[in-house]
Order: structure tokens, then sequence, then C-alpha cells
């Protein structure tokens, strides 16, 4: 297993990519510890890691606030003994189908703020104890950070992508010579996230799969098992770079 000793905390752990991301870690061999503000989503997940054969704990932490993260990832150490896997797959708090001259200043900033300082706090409570620990580790974002479509109105949610991009390539910069790696996993969208019941369902699948050039969009399973691959030594040699899981839809 890839990923057998090592300890992940996922900060978002209870939603559609969080579990997707858990539940694979769980199979690789992980032990994970799932962090997000409702512990009904968060045990369901643990729930499904332990069917499996995976560990998993869970614990109410707002990712927005640094005293609750900074205690987690404490508990975490002293139960665990380190911290080898952090991901932040926190939803971003984005407005869409507004134009911007329309939009508030709130609604606009809702996302970026929420992303950087989300991100910003959880890879300072990791990677301090992965710096102090001397084995190295891994961060790992979600998101992506292309050219938005042109017929749909996002806000500040590519905005907000963008700057979590230049953070990765500067934290990887600074925790390098320490051996912890930091990368993004970039889709384009994810079909079978999407709640049943959305309005327009079947056009924004439509739309997501017709920019990919395999005709085809990633899958939450994709996902999962991609993730394990970028966080294992088989991605020893990766930092400071996206991991393209569009199919196609955004091109390096």
């Amino acid at each position: 297993m890839l990923l057998a000793g090592r300890n992940a905390i996922i900060y978002g752990g209870g939603g559609s990519v969080g579990g997707a991301i858990a539940r694979a870690f769980g199979r690789a061999g992980a032990r994970v510890f799932l962090t997000g503000r409702t512990l009904a989503t968060l045990d369901a997940v643990a729930a499904d890691v332990r069917a499996s054969g995976g560990a998993a704990d869970t614990a109410a932490v707002d990712a927005l606030d640094e005293h609750a993260v900074d205690a987690h990832a404490a508990a975490v150490v002293a139960a665990a003994g380190r911290i080898d896997i952090s991901v932040n797959v926190i939803a971003d708090a984005d407005v869409q189908g507004t134009p911007m001259i329309d939009m508030t200043v709130e609604d606009y900033l809702a996302p970026v703020v929420q992303s950087v300082r989300s991100k910003f706090i959880t890879s300072r409570a990791t990677a301090r104890h992965m710096v102090r620990d001397g084995r190295g580790g891994v961060l790992l974002f979600f998101g992506g950070a292309g050219d938005p479509p042109r017929d749909f109105h996002l806000g500040g949610l590519q905005a907000g992508f963008q700057a979590v991009e230049h953070m990765r390539r500067q934290l990887a910069t600074e925790l390098g010579p320490h051996g912890v790696r930091v990368l993004t996993l970039r889709t384009g969208g994810l079909p079978d996230s999407i709640p049943a019941d959305a309005p327009a369902l079947e056009a924004i699948e439509k739309s997501i799969t017709g920019q990919t050039l395999l005709g085809r969009a990633a899958t939450l399973a994709d996902v999962g098992d991609v993730a394990v691959f970028a966080a294992s030594d088989l991605a020893r040699t990766m930092t400071g770079t996206a991991v393209n899981v569009t199919c196609g839809a955004m091109l390096d």
C-alpha cells in the first residue's frame, strides 16, 4: 500500500472531494484525520474508511480558525507521532452567476479571502510539525487556475484559485529544503460532485465535459487515486506544481 504508515489530515474531509480522497487514502494504508465543521458528515466518511479496512479519526475544526487548527494539529502529533500529509479541500464561499459590475465587494472577495486564509492557516500549522519532525511531508491543495469559461460569471472564484497557486509556489520554495512537497490537484470540474437537484445540472455537466479533449470529465474516484499518487513516494520528485486532472480541459 502506497501510504502505509502515513498520517494524513484532510481539511474538508466530510465533503464530496474530501471524502473521496479520505477513502482512497484509507485503502492505500494511511490513517486519516478528518476535519470540518459538521461531525455527522465527517463520521459518515470515517465509517466508509473503516469499512474498507482503513483507520479514521474525526474532529470538528473550523479551518478559518487558526487557534483551532493549531490545537488540532498538535493533538494529531500527540496521538499519532507525526503528520505526513496535509490536504485542504475546503469549499470556497463563492457567488456565481452575477456579472462583476453588479457584485458587492464582499461577494467578490469572499472566495479569495476564505481560500487564502484557510490554506495559509492549515499549511502553516501542519508544515511546522513536518519541519520539526525532519522527515518531510506533503501539502496538497485542490482547485483550478485555468482560463474561466467565457459564458460563465464566476465572481472571485478564479482570483482565489490564482492566489492559492502563488501560495503553493512560495510554500514549495520555502519548504523544499526541509523535504516538504507542495502540490495542487487541478480539475476542470467534477460532474459527480454536483448535487442531483442542482439547477441546470445537465447543462453544467455538458459544459464541463465539452471542454475536455477526452470527451469525459474526471470523477471523484479519479481525484482520490491521483491524490494517493501525489502524496506517495512515487511522486517524490514533484513539488511546486499542479497535477493536471482535467482530461485535457486545461493545457500546460
